[in-house]
């Protein structure tokens, strides 16, 4: 008899439901709701730092969501029932903590703070916190050393304590009147499972482990006293966070009756603890020790797993080496770059080049004409700052090698290798420490997409680019969670090495390297590295004066 898992996966702008045979891995039915507050889900303002959700978003969109997937179900697959589907995993943005109260619900949904950003989510992408980021590193340097070693040396803004100390300085009504702070990966299963009470609340290990310094080995979260030499209140907070972080292999509880009547689910089956959306997009893109998983959004993760009964060493500029983050048993590791689809946006969104005719597809077919180094133009990928290798939010983009006669095709073109050689340049990172990259898959919407990005990527880094068969591969992720969590006697499965085997295959298409391509690319990445450094790096003192000149060198032989 089919069974069914549903993977629920909250993305920057919009959440989707999907329902997975989980025989094969073959989605049956999809549903998307775009977030109903701020600008396409967001909310922002003057301060550019700043983007916040409503967390009622969140809720709403499970039930439009589930609903809708249900119903398309039906409609497109005989005998499809609804009682047929045996677990939910969920898989979300990250870090995305929300301040609560006591009873586990959002200050948000409190009239007072109805209208309060600081009261809502604080978004992966809030840079807010960037000199409170700052300072925890600084500390942690000087008294908690280990704790860095786990996160690539540097805390991050984006990151779960940056925000809430920001908060304490910026909002102190609202840290008051919080009770505690929550990942969203956390609340969204526990709402669903009506275990959202700060006393009966799941965490996972991935939001815990790679955004706030959680490990075993010093006993969960940093201690408290290293939390109170930040700020006294952030000390006493640390006594109402979760003493013990588990794994996607176990449920956060069973849907609630009150859930199962809105979504139309039957009640009582399992929701998997919760996970980021690239931690899950692993899982689906069948990660495994040597695959790199590349999850290609508005941003890039970039993931990879390690057997955890062997030597790992602590590699710079990475997002967390966390013990079952992604795979029980493996260490999961995390790099990425701060952005990636939203380089491409802004130049056809803010830039508007060639008005409306600027798409995306018109730009990538005239930057397909060009030849590797005919633009004579090079470009940094930091216009939402660096996450690996550098992990610093301060800094910004760079495009150099304009002329009169620079097009609109040729930046495109510019900003997508500049993506690219960010991408080469996390890879070598992982290399460098002895994690062999044997192959690399691709997922997310320009994966599926966009060849131009695809091929560029293949032609820089050398590598042959491959793609996750599933065009959702974060919720395929999350389903296979549930379907783990719902067990093999339920119809699902013991582990996730039998569900990953079942459920997740690659595409035929793979993007092979053009070696004349990649000739060129290597000058180009060894301009790109100078700039990087010196841009980068506190003691970058390279003297820059011939890079112009190169790109010029270059462009003439790509001309000729």
């Amino acid at each position: 008899m089919a069974r069914y898992a549903i993977g629920l996966d909250y993305g920057t702008n919009s959440v989707r439901a999907i329902i997975v045979d989980v025989r094969n891995g073959g989605e049956v039915a999809t549903a998307v709701w775009g977030y109903s507050h701020g600008k396409e889900g967001v909310i922002l303002s003057r301060d550019p730092n700043l983007a916040r959700q409503h967390p009622a978003d969140y809720l709403t969109g499970a039930e439009i969501t589930i609903r809708q997937a249900l119903a398309n179900a039906r409609r497109t697959l005989k005998g499809f029932r609804p009682a047929d589907v045996i677990g939910i995993g969920v898989d979300t943005t990250g870090s995305t903590p929300l301040p609560v109260d006591r009873e586990g619900i959002p200050l948000a949904f409190d009239k007072k703070f109805a209208h309060e950003p600081a009261a809502m989510a604080w978004l992966w992408k809030d840079h807010t916190g960037v000199h409170e980021a700052q300072e925890i590193t600084a500390l942690a340097r000087k008294i908690r050393p280990q704790y860095l070693a786990k996160c690539g040396g540097t805390y991050s803004s984006e990151w779960f304590f940056s925000k809430i100390l920001h908060c304490l300085r910026t909002s102190p009504k609202v840290f008051r009147a919080a009770y505690t702070w929550v990942e969203i990966a956390d609340w969204i299963p526990a709402m669903l499972t009506g275990t959202q009470r700060p006393d009966r609340l799941s965490i996972g290990v991935c939001a815990a482990g790679h955004k706030a310094m959680f490990n075993a080995r010093w006993g969960g979260y940093p201690d408290k006293a290293f939390l109170g030499r930040l700020d006294k209140a952030m000390g006493q907070l640390r006594d109402r966070l979760r003493p013990v972080a588990r794994t996607v292999a176990q449920p956060a509880g069973r849907l609630t009756a009150e859930w199962a009547a809105k979504t139309g689910l039957p009640p009582g089956i399992p929701v998997a603890v919760g996970a980021f959306d690239a931690h899950l997009g692993g899982v689906g893109a069948g990660i495994a020790p040597g695959t790199l998983v590349k999850i290609i959004g508005t941003s890039t993760c970039d993931m990879m797993v390690a057997p955890a009964g062997k030597p790992l060493a602590d590699i710079p500029g990475l997002c967390g080496i966390v013990p079952g983050s992604i795979l029980p048993g493996f260490y999961g590791l995390e790099a990425g770059q701060s952005a990636v689809g939203d380089i491409f946006n802004w130049f056809v969104n803010y830039v508007q080049p060639h008005g409306k005719a600027g798409t995306h597809e018109n730009l990538s077919a005239e930057a397909a004409k060009l030849s590797p180094g005919e633009s004579g133009l090079l470009a940094l990928d930091w216009n939402n700052g660096n996450r690996t290798i550098l992990v610093d939010q301060r800094l910004t983009g760079l495009l150099i090698g304009q002329t009169l006669y620079t097009t609109p095709a040729e930046i495109y073109r510019a900003l997508v290798e500049a993506t690219a050689f960010g991408a080469l340049t996390i890879i070598n990172r992982f290399e460098e420490y002895g994690v062999k990259v044997r192959q690399v898959v691709n997922c997310g919407g320009i994966a599926e997409k966009n060849p131009l990005v695809m091929q560029v990527y293949a032609d820089v880094t050398g590598r042959p680019m491959k793609i996750s068969r599933s065009a959702q591969t974060c919720a395929l992720g999350a389903a296979i969670a549930g379907a783990v969590v719902a067990g093999k006697k339920a119809g699902g499965y013991a582990n996730f090495a039998a569900a990953r085997k079942a459920m997740t295959a690659l595409k035929k298409t793979v993007f092979t390297p053009n070696a004349k391509a990649h000739a060129v690319y290597k000058e180009l990445y060894s301009l790109y590295r100078r700039l990087h450094d010196a841009f980068g790096l506190p003691d970058g003192t390279d003297r820059l004066h011939d890079v112009m000149k190169k790109l010029i060198d270059i462009r003439n032989k790509a001309r000729k």
